[in-house]
Parts: structure tokens; C-alpha cells; sequence
């Protein structure tokens, strides 16, 4: 970890700006960019004031490095993007992903994915991150260069994978389980939480209601005037109040929704494997089918049915020195073929221990985050506690001096 970016470099998403231009299909669109300023650490550690170098990224950029490292890094929980539209909003919350609160809370979350990155001990030291960070033009011509895109497996052979593996690994199968777990369980939440914050900004503005009841009843009397007018100030405040609770609520609810998109992270991982595993057992049943062809061929008994069976008995045996020619070429595929299985079942003990060791890193990151939230939280409903006691503590003195 001591090599890693993020120790050698700051790195920040300063600003969103709103832009208007014209897409692929040459029609007008607007869209939001992303300044990301980056600084050495080095040069200030030696008490010089090191230069900020700065360039504009737009979301589909963040989402075209992130597919380059998903792909180029199957065995690693690539860390996730903040949702494109806001899901799981509270009704007074607007989900229009042009919203200034919405462009912010993005514009943090794009950060995080950076500072995610440049923490992790592999995905850290790919030179096509550094250049996202680094090069503005020319950074998509170097993306694409990558023959990444090629390399990526299509849904449907995945599908296939999943329904056609015989010998699944249990610990991947038990991961992608809890994967799909997690998910339902944050989603959930993240439901809850939204009705929580919709009842909170009610009761809050009710209170609002009572301010100005007080301050409405406060001019019509006399001796209780001041008292009705202090006491309906205390719950003016407090009513105004819900903007920046609110606030600190989407935060939390963005700290919930990054595993919410990281369960999707490892069931990728869970699906490479899949795939891996549905190449390795393809390739045993190619090399064992082989090996069966030519010990018929060279014994000249076949042990199941087959056309080709068929059609020798319709229309004669073939002669010794085609039976030669077809031993010899089975023979070649047979070696080829235990040349490639002992390849493929190589790579995919490595890919095993490569995936575990960062599955690993992952529930450690995992754990300590989800506490943290999780306690940040329970401190937020107990401090919103406390000034409401506050509140109505001060509008009790209010009514005792009437």
C-alpha cells in the first residue's frame, strides 16, 4: 500500500460544470463535466507548493475506464460508479440527474471512485488510469488501443456458464449468494431510510406550522405576547433546520448505495470464474472425446453410436493408411489439447488465489465502511433527538415567563 497513487498524489473532483454539445449522432445534448485536479505529493513534502494540473472528464469517460478495468482486471472487485439517476429518493427529493444536488452529490461519488482506485494495490499501477488522471486528449484513442473491448465476454456465453458449469467452486457459488443477499438487504434499507426522511421532513415542517402559529397568536396578546413569539422563533429555526439534516441523510444514503453497486461488483467476479470454469470443462470433455476417437480408430472397434459409425458399415471400412493419417492428426490435437487443459487449469488456480486475496482485501474495506456509516448514523438521529428535546426545552422556559 506504500506504492500506491493515492500516497504520491492528490486527487480531487473540484467542480461540475453543465455543458452543451453534440454526440455521436451529431444531435445537440447537454451533459455534465467533471474537473479532476491532481497534485505530486513529493513536492510538498520538501516545502515547495507543487503545481495543480487539472482536465475535464464527462460520466461516459468514468464509465469507459471503469469497463476497461473490469475487463482487464477480471479478478479484482473493481470499485463502482455513482448511479447515473438518483434511485431510492424521497418524494420531495428531486431524481433529475441535472439537479444541482444531485450534479454534487455525483461529483463526490466520482471522487471516491477515483481515490478507490488509486488506493488499490493493482488497479493503482495501470498506466491508462494515470493517464485518465493525466492525459486529456488522445485518452479514449489510448483506451480503445487496448483491445480491451474484445476481450470482454458476452452476456449470453456468461448465461450459458452459469446453467451449463457441472463442478461450480463452492466458495464462489456461496459468494455470489451473498452477493445477491447484501444487494436485496441495502436495498431494503435504502427504501426504509427514504420513508424515514419523507415522515422527518414532515414533522419538521410542521414544526414550522407552530412557528407561525405562535407568531400569529403573539399579536393578539399582551402579556403573553413575548413568550408565543420566543417560543414560535425556537421552532422557526428548528423547522429550517431539515435542509442540512437532509443532507447529512443523502450522504449516508450514498455511503449505502456504493455496496449497493459493489454486490454487483463481485458477482462479476463470481461470473468470470463461471466462465473460466465452463472453458476448462469444455476443453477436459474436447480432449477426452479425442482420445476416445482414436483408440477406436486404432483398436477399429466403436464403443458409441455415431453417424459416422454408421455410414463405415453402409459404405465399407476405410483403408489402414487413411486410419493412419486420421491417428496421426487426433494425436496432435490430443497433445495440443492437454498442452492447452494444463494451461487453462494453471490460470484458473491463479486466477482463484488472485480473485480470493482481493475478495479478501474487499470484506475488510467492507466491514470497517458499513460500521462507520452505520454509526455516523445513529449519532445523526441522536444529535436530531437532542434539539428537538433542545427546542421544546426553550419554548417551556418561554411559557413559564408568560
Amino acid at each position: 500500500m506504500e506504492d500506491c497513487l493515492a500516497k504520491k498524489m492528490e486527487i480531487t473532483v473540484s467542480e461540475a460544470e453543465k455543458r452543451t454539445g453534440r454526440n455521436a449522432m451529431n444531435m445537440q445534448e447537454t451533459y455534465t463535466a467533471y474537473l479532476i485536479e491532481t497534485r505530486a505529493v513529493e513536492s510538498q513534502s520538501e516545502g515547495q507548493c507543487a503545481p495543480v494540473d487539472s482536465l475535464w472528464r464527462r460520466y461516459s469517460e468514468f464509465e469507459l475506464l471503469r469497463n476497461y478495468l473490469s475487463v482487464t482486471y477480471p479478478h479484482i472487485v473493481v470499485p463502482p460508479l455513482p448511479e447515473k439517476r438518483a434511485d431510492f429518493v424521497w418524494h420531495k427529493l428531486s431524481a433529475d440527474n441535472m439537479d444541482p444536488d444531485f450534479v454534487e452529490r455525483r461529483r463526490i461519488g466520482l471522487e471516491n471512485f477515483l481515490l478507490r482506485v488509486a488506493s488499490h494495490p493493482v488497479l493503482c499501477q495501470d498506466k491508462v488510469f494515470y493517464s485518465f488522471l493525466t492525459q486529456e486528449g488522445g485518452w479514449k484513442e489510448m483506451v480503445n488501443e487496448t483491445g480491451f473491448q474484445l476481450k470482454a465476454d458476452s452476456r449470453l456465453k456468461a448465461l450459458n456458464a452459469t446453467f451449463r458449469v457441472k463442478n461450480p467452486d463452492k466458495r464462489f457459488t456461496e459468494l455470489k449468494h451473498y452477493s445477491d443477499e447484501l444487494q436485496s438487504v441495502i436495498s431494503h434499507l435504502l427504501r426504509v431510510r427514504a420513508r424515514v426522511a419523507d415522515r422527518l421532513y414532515g414533522v419538521y415542517k410542521v414544526h414550522g406550522n407552530y412557528g407561525r402559529v405562535f407568531s400569529e397568536w403573539s399579536a393578539i396578546e399582551k402579556e403573553m405576547g413575548d413568550g408565543l413569539q420566543s417560543a414560535g422563533h425556537h421552532m422557526d429555526v428548528y423547522a429550517a433546520s431539515i435542509d442540512d439534516i437532509l443532507e447529512e441523510e443523502e450522504h449516508y444514503a450514498d455511503q449505502l448505495k456504493e455496496y449497493l453497486f459493489y454486490a454487483e461488483a463481485l458477482r462479476a467476479v463470481c461470473r468470470k470464474h463461471e466462465l473460466m470454469q465452463y472453458d476448462l470443462e469444455m476443453a477436459a470433455q474436447d480432449l477426452t472425446s479425442k482420445k476416445q476417437q482414436c483408440e477406436e480408430l486404432a483398436t477399429g472397434t466403436v464403443r458409441t453410436f455415431s453417424l459416422k459409425g454408421m455410414t463405415s458399415k453402409l459404405f465399407g471400412q476405410e483403408t489402414p493408411e487413411q486410419r493412419e493419417a486420421k491417428i496421426k492428426i487426433l494425436e496432435e490435437q490430443i497433445q495440443e489439447g492437454e498442452e492447452q487443459l494444463k494451461s487453462k487449469n494453471l490460470e484458473g488456480r491463479d486466477f482463484v488465489k488472485s480473485a480470493w486475496a482481493d475478495i479478501e482485501r474487499f470484506k475488510e474495506q467492507k466491514n470497517h465502511d458499513l460500521k462507520e456509516a452505520l454509526i455516523s448514523y445513529a449519532v445523526m438521529q441522536i444529535s436530531m433527538c437532542k434539539k428537538g428535546i433542545q427546542v421544546w426545552t426553550n419554548a417551556k422556559e418561554c411559557f413559564s415567563k408568560m
